[in-house]
């Protein structure tokens, strides 16, 4: 990989993984569209190590918070704190570990095609946006404390969804999100709270391919990927949540929708 090569694909893992427009149909996507080789495991994990430190790092309280409580709940056998938010997370990430255990080498082989990925940009931005829509009508939408545990099992199951290439894990956990009544913001939260051990069981799975299969990495490109996802995925997620209350999810839709045709026209010569 060139220098340019790795500045372009990082910036793009970090400004993707938390918007509702799929950061892995980007990754797939960009070096075909632009004539690059693919960039390979080893830099995918690197980025993907970049967007958990910046989640990670960007809501450290909460994370803190929640971790404390967590083990003070296991220890008094009672709700603590924000321990009900922590095992709202471990119980919401199950449905897609179960998934990606499961469908794992069907999803590589059979999934990754530009086609699935133009097709399900559609269809859950349409989604996204019809589940905005239904959210802007109800007059007291919830925060992510007020989740009960269908809510958490349905943005869970949701959330396995996004295993298809080109669906967005957070677009569709926020989608889910919204449609169970929670405020713009609300959804948001969630859903990036979410990301942390669906990111680490990813990249755990990822590592262990890479050790196994003894590929070579380039270790100066892996670091700049991981600093420089994490710079524009911290920057990213601060931006998205100033602005989702007052912008909506719109502009992503209209994003997607654009994207989705445009690749349709590209691989099927329409």
């Amino acid at each position: 990989m060139d220098l340019i090569q790795i500045i372009v694909l990082a910036i793009v893992q970090g400004l993707t993984e938390f918007l509702p427009v799929s950061s892995s149909a980007h990754l797939i996507l960009f070096p075909h569209l632009v004539g690059w080789d693919d960039q390979g495991l080893a830099f995918d994990v690197a980025v993907h190590l970049g967007t958990l430190a910046a989640v990670v790092w960007y809501f450290r309280l909460e994370v803190f918070g929640m971790t404390r409580d967590w083990f003070a709940s296991l220890a008094r056998r009672e709700r603590v704190g924000d321990s009900r938010l922590a095992w709202a997370v471990i119980l919401g990430t199950i449905p897609v570990g179960i998934a990606g255990l499961l469908f794992k080498d069907f999803i590589e082989v059979q999934l990754r095609s530009p086609l699935v990925i133009a097709w399900a940009t559609i269809g859950f931005g349409l989604l996204l946006w019809w589940s905005d829509v239904v959210s802007r009508r109800i007059p007291q939408p919830r925060d992510e404390h007020s989740l009960n545990w269908k809510d958490i099992l349905l943005i869970g199951c949701a959330q396995a969804l996004a295993l298809i290439p080109g669906t967005s894990r957070s677009g569709v956990t926020m989608t889910a999100g919204l449609l169970l009544g929670l405020s713009r913001s609300g959804a948001a939260r969630f859903s990036f709270l979410l990301s942390i051990p669906v990111i680490v069981l990813a990249s755990g799975l990822s590592t262990l391919d890479l050790v196994e299969g003894g590929v070579a990495v380039d270790w100066t490109a892996m670091g700049l990927g991981v600093v420089l996802s994490a710079v524009s995925a911290y920057l990213c997620i601060h931006i998205f949540l100033k602005l989702l209350e007052r912008v909506g999810m719109l502009p992503f839709v209209i994003y997607r929708l654009i994207l989705g045709v445009v690749l349709l026209v590209l691989f099927t010569g329409a």
